[in-house]
């Protein structure tokens, strides 16, 4: 294992930096899906058309912005938000400002995942709380969630893996994290052993994120 021995003395440093970047971004990307992409999604589905607070504007409203965002190439966004990114954080380019274009993917993605989780919940057992006098809010917490926590988790999990993956790309602005180091120190440096290193980490990562998510996952199964 000389080889190995080898690259992490050269550039053992920059890479665990390389993590510590894509930790960040992946961190703050996912408090943003729980706390805004979880909620958004729950308006999607309460919103529907049958749903128990049908609101056809709010529904339009909310499934647009989720649309929009999923079908933009990520790339195509990163760039496409520099204004507002400059705007909003003061410049650009940084780890910070490139988490923000994640962020909103983060938001978009984990609240469509929210809305076909609760689509999996017998609409039957919402119905017959409302039934029982609960309000929509009493039923969201007490019934929906409760419900679909198990499923959430997982989607959450699921979630941070697609994020991970857009996370590699956003070296175009600076962002750095493990994707980045892999170009710049693997691919434009020709430097196959690095490369492969680096992706074997990036392996060890997903691998870890689902092992994760699927014991929270079966823990919170109530069936």
């Amino acid at each position: 294992m000389t080889w190995l021995s080898q690259l992490l003395d050269e550039h053992g440093a920059e890479m665990l930096e390389a993590l510590a970047e894509t930790g960040y971004m992946l961190a703050v990307s996912l408090v943003a899906a729980v706390l805004i992409g979880l909620p958004l999604g729950m308006a999607v589905f309460l919103t529907q058309r049958g749903g128990i607070a049908e609101h056809r504007p709010t529904w339009s409203v909310a499934n647009l912005y989720i649309n929009v965002v999923r079908s933009f190439p990520f790339l195509l966004l990163v760039v496409f938000l520099i204004p507002f990114t400059r705007a909003v954080m003061g410049t650009s380019f940084g780890t910070q400002a490139a988490t923000l274009p994640l962020c909103f993917v983060a938001v978009a993605v984990y609240a469509r995942l929210v809305e076909q989780i609760l689509r999996e919940i017998p609409p039957g057992i919402s119905l017959v709380a409302l039934a029982m006098g609960a309000s929509v809010p009493q039923a969201v917490w007490r019934v929906l969630l409760p419900e679909a926590r198990s499923g959430l988790v997982y989607a959450l999990t699921s979630a941070a893996i697609s994020l991970l993956s857009y996370s590699t790309v956003l070296g175009v602005v600076g962002g750095g994290g493990i994707g980045d180091f892999a170009m710049r120190y693997g691919y434009q440096e020709y430097d196959d052993a690095l490369m492969v290193l680096t992706i074997a980490v990036i392996v060890v990562c997903v691998l870890a994120l689902q092992a994760l998510g699927h014991r929270i996952s079966t823990r919170l199964d109530r069936r």
